[in-house]
């Protein structure tokens, strides 16, 4: 894998924080959809609005921007000369899974169970892509370190959350809808690795954004249409500005992944990433708290465990540590094998 995919300690730290700011504003968007679809009365008409009206941005960005309109050109050619799996292409299709899964889901589960299902889904996949190489930064070892810093991480989420948690007398019948959201949430570092590949091959990330959303647009507005000739048409479109907001905000969260799941690899920018949502989360109870919002000590306790826990994933394993517990032999450096710093197999 050449050196350029892979950051410095200081580039880290830099693309680290930018998925932490990305993050931010995801509970900012969940918020504006849920009002959304409350005032529509229907979840899937307002993940159309918030896929369309994220298209139309991210379209008219990439018109705009000379390197926009050059990557844009790129999508046919890279799509029939396969310089990367087809399939890439329909990354978007997992937004729209993950849409409907809050659609479907989060009535039954509730907020805080959902979010705990998502990241153990998406921390669990962020390890397993990493390994795998899907990424264009290539394959990373799964050291203890980052195994560590995972556990800690759901573990972190289900605390801070843990006060919006309610009693259910049959925890049971909680299985089967709890499995939607983890397998969203185990899709969505697939999702970061293809659109980051995308990315490369496209040169920009508002090429590889654009068709992210174009493919989910698809799905959901069959399942609109489907929706409409069953029960007929919903309420009309609110006059508020605002209402419109949570697409362009998706535009930043897909862009940003896809840009620095190459430096980063997808398990840390997902890390990062959760580590936003709760900072976010917790910044939107305090300054625009919602109904039934609780900011306990707990919420404050696990957020700043997240922290740690995703600054623990970032540390570096001991180079020959391991190979050493195994008789004694110091790992090779990869540095020396030509495979950029750090094991990548």
């Amino acid at each position: 894998m050449p050196q350029s995919s892979r950051s410095t300690p200081l580039a880290a730290v830099a693309g680290l924080s930018l998925a932490v700011a990305g993050g931010v504003f995801l509970p900012l968007q969940g918020r504006i959809n849920g009002a959304l679809g409350a005032r529509l009365e229907d979840g899937i008409a307002a993940a159309v609005v918030s896929f369309s009206t994220g298209l139309i941005v991210i379209a008219a960005v990439g018109l705009v921007l000379p390197k926009g309109r050059t990557a844009f050109r790129q999508v046919i050619p890279a799509l029939r000369e396969r310089r990367f799996p087809r399939p890439y292409a329909l990354a978007g299709v997992i937004g729209a899974l993950f849409v409907i899964a809050q659609v479907f889901t989060v009535g039954v589960l509730g907020v805080a169970l959902f979010t705990v299902a998502v990241v153990t889904g998406q921390t669990v996949s962020g390890l397993l892509v990493d390994r795998m190489g899907i990424a264009p930064g290539g394959k990373r070892s799964v050291t203890a370190m980052r195994i560590l810093g995972s556990l800690l991480t759901v573990a972190a989420v289900a605390w801070a959350v843990s006060p919006r948690f309610s009693a259910s007398n049959e925890p049971a019948a909680l299985l089967l809808p709890v499995l939607l959201p983890v397998l969203a949430g185990f899709l969505m570092s697939f999702q970061q690795a293809m659109n980051g590949t995308a990315t490369v091959q496209y040169g920009s990330p508002v090429a590889a954004t654009f068709v992210n959303f174009a493919a989910g647009a698809v799905v959901l507005w069959v399942l609109l249409l489907l929706k409409l000739a069953v029960a007929g048409p919903g309420h009309a479109l609110p006059g508020e500005w605002w209402y419109y907001l949570g697409g362009p905000m998706g535009c930043v969260f897909i862009g940003l992944a896809a840009l620095l799941v190459r430096s980063l690899g997808v398990l840390m920018t997902g890390l990062g990433m959760i580590a936003g949502q709760l900072l976010g989360s917790l910044a939107l109870d305090v300054v625009l708290p919602a109904p039934g919002a609780v900011v306990a000590l707990p919420t404050v306790l696990g957020t700043l465990l997240t922290l740690g826990a995703i600054i623990l994933a970032t540390l570096p394993w001991p180079r020959g540590a391991l190979a050493a517990g195994r008789g004694g032999r110091a790992a090779k450096p990869a540095v020396e094998a030509g495979r950029g710093p750090g094991p990548v197999g």
